[in-house]
């Protein structure tokens, strides 16, 4: 007698099953999500830095642009013109513009069990028995075998196998973002910034010729420095000699960006400031 079994083995589906449970996808997928987002940080400061370390120094714990100055010729004098730097040199803005995340995972589980069993069994029985009699003119005899054999051969045999793959391509591409608008606005007020100006300063009079009305009469005179700011404190009067008048005969008072000159005497006054001078003449 011959059996062969052949079972159906459900170990390659919960394989499947565990392995699929295992996978983290949140890590898998969110772990490129989350990289780029440092990214995007990092691009950021590295924005800031950039602005910080080119573009603006610390003066007196605040933060000044910094401006290239070029000397060239303007109608014939030394002209000073100041640019400021941020204005000049292209601000990186590095921004993430796309992630594309393919993720593929690839589980293959097989198994297979067979069970065959053979079993023989073989009985003979048999009694050597011999033996006569004589009863008269009859005889009789009787023999008897008996053989008993048994045999069962059985084998079994199982594989499984199963492997696990995964794979995922992440592709960013990243480009020159548009500048934003606060830093658009900072760029446009420094381009407003954009001076020129003499190198030994300038010195300007609103009416150089004045007369006394009445008692007084009065002019308003502004001074640049080389560096191009407002220095009213610079400004000075004196007579045509070059002696500093008396407040009796012209006093100054600082009106910012320039300075108020009131005049009280007629005759021929030097408006000074850096090495700019300037006539003014005052009449009766």
């Amino acid at each position: 007698m011959s059996k062969v079994e052949n079972n159906i083995d459900t170990t390659p589906s919960s394989v499947v099953t565990n392995a699929l449970q295992a996978i983290f996808f949140g890590q898998i997928i969110g772990g490129p999500l989350s990289a780029c987002v440092d990214a995007q940080r990092e691009a950021a400061l590295t924005t800031v830095n950039f602005i910080n370390e080119i573009g603006l120094t610390d003066k007196d714990g605040n933060k000044e642009a910094v401006y290239v100055k070029f000397l060239y010729r303007r109608n014939g004098k030394s002209t000073t013109l100041t640019v400021p730097l941020l204005t000049m040199v292209p601000i990186p803005y590095l921004a993430i513009k796309d992630i594309s995340i393919a993720f593929k995972a690839n589980i293959s589980a097989s198994a297979s069990t067979s069970n065959s069993v053979k079993q023989s069994d073989s009985t003979s029985f048999g009694f050597g028995f011999s033996g006569g009699f004589n009863i008269g003119i009859a005889r009789a005899s009787a023999s008897f075998n008996a053989n008993i054999s048994s045999k069962k051969d059985s084998t079994a045999t199982r594989d499984s196998k199963y492997s696990v793959e995964y794979t995922m391509d992440v592709n960013v591409s990243a480009g020159q973002d548009d500048m934003p608008a606060g830093m658009a606005k900072v760029l446009e007020l420094l381009n407003e910034s954009v001076d020129t100006i003499d190198t030994n300063g300038e010195l300007q009079i609103a009416n150089s010729q004045i007369a006394l009305n009445g008692a007084s009469a009065g002019t308003y005179v502004t001074y640049k420095n080389p560096d191009g700011y407002y220095d009213p404190k610079e400004i000075k009067i004196t007579d045509s000699k070059g002696t500093t008048v008396s407040e009796s005969a012209c006093k100054v008072t600082i009106d910012d960006p320039g300075a108020v000159c009131m005049f009280y005497k007629a005759g021929t006054y030097m408006a000074k400031a850096g090495e700019k001078e300037m006539v003014i003449y005052v009449s009766e």
